[in-house]
């Protein structure tokens, strides 16, 4: 890419944001949140997809083509290099995504 203000300033601005996220606290709220945004992605989604009762098919296959195209993402890097931390924060998205369709089954089996 050509070297313009405009790609300086995102290179500045994505410098910045993976030097402030090298704190560890900072590091682990952001992967908290990540994870509960996925635990609320999900109850959102069955909870939509459960009024209308037609498109639980539907979204029940894109729920599974979702994690397991970031199941693909994630575990097909190699075990040396340390994972990026979107690939992590990809990873407790899906992990919350899958804990709040377990919960969701237990309430409506119970």
């Amino acid at each position: 890419m050509q070297n313009t203000r405009l790609n300086n300033l995102f290179d500045t601005i994505v410098q910045r944001l993976g030097q402030w996220f090298l704190n560890p606290w900072r590091r682990i709220s952001l992967l908290l949140m990540s994870f509960l945004f996925g635990f609320f992605l999900g109850t959102a989604f069955i909870t939509v997809a459960g009024q209308q009762a037609v498109l639980d098919i539907f979204v029940a296959a894109m729920l599974v083509i979702i994690t397991e195209v970031s199941s693909r993402i994630i575990y097909s890097r190699t075990s040396q290099k340390p994972r990026t931390l979107w690939v992590e924060s990809l990873n407790f998205l899906k992990v919350g995504l899958i804990y709040s369709l377990f919960v969701e089954a237990f309430k409506l089996g119970s």
